[in-house]
């Protein structure tokens, strides 16, 4: 949605097509962010790309990279990737089997996706985080990535409207003012927004890169804190500008009485 600030012309032509809700978002959706004594060993994970309120699925291509990092240990996984589909589009996935307690972050970095009604190229840099076993040590570690949101709120375990805090980084160093686009993964597509303005949310960080957020209903959310690179890429013989995007997807509960 950065790029949109340039579109001139395009922008007007996809307001009216559109209205108002353009975010983009990668997905990295494990089949279950708490693993529990109990529950089985092995999850699956889902790679897409997506406006996840609309339900509407973007191509993605095989990613540049995925993989996950334990006690600061990287472990590639892109080799296990099988391709799928996912709201009709071509997304991928991936076993995984928890063997240690522990917080698990699943990272993936996609191939640059040229997003012609924005005029500019998108990078989604997207984690999720796992716990197992009853440990999370290592949820809130920082992983070095171009571009990520450090939590400072567990990414797990939370309960509807509890509040979730995280910082900006980019290149290590916190974003001052971040701009951060936050939207509910509809997979049941039962959730109906009031208006196109509450489709996608935007909140900004503060001057340290903070951001605070309370999700209003259980499930899936995703939080991409997007800026602008310094580089530029070519298209069709011309620079273009690259979005690039902080992404972690941080799940919700509903509070359970006996």
């Amino acid at each position: 949605m950065k790029c949109f600030k340039r579109g001139g012309l395009v922008l007007l032509i996809v307001c009216f097509s559109w209205g108002l809700s353009f975010a983009h978002f990668g997905m990295v959706i494990p089949s279950d962010n708490m693993i529990m004594q109990d529950d089985s060993k092995k999850i699956d994970i889902s790679l897409s790309f997506s406006h996840p309120f609309e339900m509407i699925g973007m191509p993605l291509v095989k990613p540049e990279s995925f993989f996950v990092i334990k006690d600061g240990k990287k472990q590639d996984l892109k080799a296990s990737l099988e391709e799928i589909k996912v709201m009709a589009h071509q997304a991928w996935k991936a076993g995984y089997t928890i063997k240690r307690p522990g917080a698990y972050a699943f990272v993936m970095e996609p191939v640059p996706y040229w997003e012609p009604a924005e005029d500019c190229f998108i990078i989604h840099y997207t984690k999720i985080i796992v716990a197992a076993f009853g440990d999370d040590e290592g949820w809130d570690t920082e992983l070095g990535l171009k571009t990520e949101i450090v939590p400072l709120s567990k990414p797990f375990g939370l309960y509807t409207t509890n509040v979730f805090q995280g910082i900006v980084k980019l290149d290590g160093k916190a974003v001052p003012y971040a701009e951060i686009e936050v939207e509910f993964f509809n997979e049941n597509r039962k959730a109906n927004a009031p208006t196109d303005y509450m489709v996608a949310q935007t909140i900004k960080a503060d001057g340290n890169g903070l951001f605070t957020y309370a999700a209003p209903a259980a499930g899936w959310w995703g939080f991409a804190a997007l800026n602008t690179s310094d580089k530029k890429m070519m298209y069709n013989n011309e620079e273009k500008d690259i979005e690039l995007g902080a992404v972690l997807w941080v799940k919700f509960e509903n509070w359970q009485e006996k």
